[in-house]
């Protein structure tokens, strides 16, 4: 039987999504993450640019965990979205 990826916990399931993204060096998912936060909205409408979001990929994740590590308390619809991504990119990326 295969693992329900939504049924983990959720900073289970972030700590696997993002250690496969840090693997593949794949900073998309992380800018992804990033436009899902209710706080960079805000950002990006005062003329700042998601796809900006500078620097290296180590500052680019070290920023992500951080976030996190901030903000552990998401609001349900946003900690929902989040799940079905991470879980999405595991599953592509080979679980």
């Amino acid at each position: 039987m295969s693992e329900v990826l939504e049924d983990l916990p959720f900073d289970e399931l972030r700590h696997r999504a993002f250690r496969k993204a840090e693997h593949r060096v794949d900073i998309g998912f992380f800018t992804g993450v990033f436009s899902h936060m209710p706080g960079m909205h805000a950002i990006e409408g005062e003329g700042g640019d998601l796809g900006s979001t500078g620097g290296t990929i180590i500052e680019t994740v070290r920023a992500a965990h951080e976030m996190f590590a901030k903000n552990p308390d998401l609001d349900p619809d946003t900690e929902a979205l989040l799940r079905a991504r991470f879980a999405t990119y595991v599953r592509e990326h080979g679980g």
